[in-house]
């Protein structure tokens, strides 16, 4: 079968330099309650600076609503205590770039309550979901027993992360989060009442391997699941070693058997960080997505895998299409906004991510991962329908 999104040709992006001097520095970091780090890019490469004030301040015409900081103060609190569980001995590592800055420095706040090993680095933007952090940031990854990560774009596929949870870390990422995400919503959910939920789930997710998604706007779509491989912990609860989250939580998610995808998926809700305007169309051969429809956004999404493919391996190129991931959402404060972190968890809405699955146990190690959501869909499990248009029937 001819793969239309082989490519020929096309010129890599260069290795970012690593900056060796920084290296030794970063190794010769203490940690204590009044350290924060800033990673910036510069002609030389990545800098380290010492820092003891927040680089956030905002000009008058800036200024947010007064209760702001208290809600930042309020959700950091939920994400130290409740979801993080961060105790005296723990090691706190809190990675946010430019865009991030102000959530992070609300989180350095809340972790220093809780212990005085906190280090909090601000490093230069990604260019994309699965983009590897510089190599002094990930090397801080492998010596830390929780990871906060509120970035623009998402660190949880990575190779950075992989490593630091088999070294024992705990791991929260954040990709895409603002403000005004982590203050409402999904972030002010009941995530006992979430994890309850999750786990009535458990009995019916049970024996049954074939999954069959459809929708009104056309998905219809069949593959196979090791149904003892769904992940159900995403329920906003990570306080034991090598445990992973994205937060807000709330979701159901499960690697599709590699190869055993095949028929039509249409994203209608959201495509990484856009709401969808016109729908989206994926057509799945064999795991692997073969054709993109669907006006301005389908053709940056060619663009964008292409590209990645240019940076892999030639008999490897055509993995990035690989339909890595599928799920549906838990959590009913979750709001569909046109951001991959929240839409996904949003209660009665599906997912499909494209690109790496390493993570999941497969075997597409590409360096993208990037979801769409489903805002309607029916999801059947063998014979027994579990959802009907967006709503859970069980």
């Amino acid at each position: 079968m001819v793969r239309p999104f082989r490519r020929k040709g096309g010129k890599e992006q260069p290795p970012i330099d690593d900056d060796e001097e920084l290296i030794g520095v970063v190794g010769e970091i203490d940690f204590k309650a009044s350290d924060e780090v800033t990673i910036e890019e510069n002609t030389s490469g990545v800098v380290l600076n010492d820092n003891t004030e927040s680089d956030n301040s905002r000009s008058s015409d800036e200024e947010v609503e007064d209760d702001i900081p208290s809600l930042l103060k309020k959700s950091s609190q939920t994400v130290i205590r409740t979801c993080l569980d961060i105790r005296r001995a723990d090691n706190v590592l809190i990675v946010c770039d430019p865009t991030t800055g102000e959530i992070g420095q609300a989180l350095h706040e809340a972790a220093i309550e809780r212990t005085d090993r906190v280090l909090l680095i601000v490093m230069p933007k990604g260019r994309h979901h699965g983009d590897e952090p510089p190599t002094p940031v990930a090397n801080l990854m492998r010596q830390q027993s929780v990871i906060i990560a509120p970035t623009r774009y998402s660190l949880t596929h990575t190779k950075a992360i992989r490593q630091a949870l088999r070294d024992g870390s705990r791991v929260a990422t954040m990709p895409g989060m603002n403000v005004e995400m982590f203050t409402k919503g999904g972030i002010s959910a009941d995530f006992t009442e979430i994890k309850r939920k999750i786990s009535e789930l458990s009995p019916v997710l049970r024996r049954r391997r074939i999954v069959n998604v459809k929708s009104k706007n056309g998905t219809d779509v069949t593959f196979e699941v090791n149904w003892r491989e769904w992940k159900m912990d995403d329920n906003g609860i990570c306080n034991r070693p090598k445990m992973l989250t994205n937060l807000p939580a709330g979701k159901i998610f499960v690697l599709p058997r590699e190869n055993s995808m095949n028929g039509t998926i249409v994203i209608d809700g959201s495509w990484e960080s856009n709401l969808i305007d016109e729908p989206v169309t994926f057509i799945i051969e064999e795991g692997l997505v073969i054709d993109v429809k669907g006006g301005a956004i389908a053709a940056s999404i060619r663009q964008e895998f292409g590209e990645a493919a240019r940076r892999q391996n030639v008999k490897h190129r055509e993995n990035v299409w690989t339909v890595a991931e599928f799920g549906f959402g838990m959590n009913p404060m979750a709001r569909l906004l046109g951001n991959v972190l929240e839409d996904e968890k949003r209660l009665g809405t599906c997912y499909f991510a494209v690109g790496d699955n390493t993570s999941l146990g497969g075997s597409a190690a590409v360096g993208i991962h990037i979801p769409g959501v489903l805002k309607k869909a029916s999801v059947w499990l063998d014979d027994t329908q579990i959802i009907e248009d967006g709503k859970f029937l069980i």
